[in-house]
């Protein structure tokens, strides 16, 4: 049996945590509101490929703005729920298995122009805050009804996107356990779940990028 057929993938408990960050409001404006209501609903309809579909006649930029946030906002409640677990000294590289290693880099930092080791804790730190800036920033992600998306909108969502799932293969190589101990294993299974059918829906992350996953994925999305 490998690592992720031992997974628990039929754990209905849940805890809830706080946040590490601010949660961020997903949908600023009514419209994000109204798309947020309607994700929601069509989630607990049962059906997570449908859920990510966007709907007729609605902006995409709005409909991957809300989803972004709401991801965001579910990674950011699971990485908060095993924080004190995830110090510099048990994940001194921010790894999914040995196999994989992540470096941060950002080229609006003066410090990480160029790609930089640093522990799982501070990486991810560093992820969310680059992450939430991109958030609070209007000229983004408008608030206003009507305010335009930048042209590259999709752009900086796939990057986001890309980054945020390091956080999920991160949880699932180094801290399943502890997920598992916390009643957590539904809840992320299922984030994990609705996170990639998105990102494949709109072609936001390559299949490279999941490959830490793949086997875990595939499980998943035939379940």
């Amino acid at each position: 049996m490998s690592f992720f057929q031992s997974l628990n993938l039929n754990n209905n408990s849940r805890t809830t945590r706080t946040p590490t960050f601010k949660t961020q409001n997903a949908g600023g404006n009514p419209r994000g509101h109204l798309l947020k209501q309607y994700a929601e609903a069509t989630l607990g309809s049962g059906s997570l490929v449908h859920a990510v579909v966007l709907p007729q006649g609605e902006d995409v930029n709005e409909w991957l703005a809300v989803h972004v946030v709401d991801f965001f906002n579910q990674i950011n409640m699971l990485y908060a729920s095993i924080t004190k677990f995830c110090s510099p000294e048990t994940c001194p590289r921010m790894t999914a298995t040995d196999e994989y290693e992540y470096l941060w880099q950002d080229s609006n930092s003066e410090l990480y122009k160029r790609p930089t080791k640093m522990s799982a804790p501070a990486y991810i730190e560093h992820l969310m805050m680059w992450v939430q800036g991109y958030l609070d920033n209007e000229t983004v992600f408008p608030n206003k009804l009507g305010a335009p998306f930048p042209r590259n909108f999709p752009m900086i969502v796939a990057q986001i996107m890309k980054r945020l799932f390091r956080v999920y293969a991160h949880l699932y190589c180094h801290h399943f356990d502890i997920i598992s101990e916390l009643g957590l294993p539904s809840h992320l299974n299922t984030s994990l779940k609705h996170f990639v059918l998105f990102v494949k829906e709109f072609n936001l992350v390559d299949d490279k990028e999941l490959a830490p996953l793949r086997e875990l994925i595939e499980m998943l999305i035939q379940a």
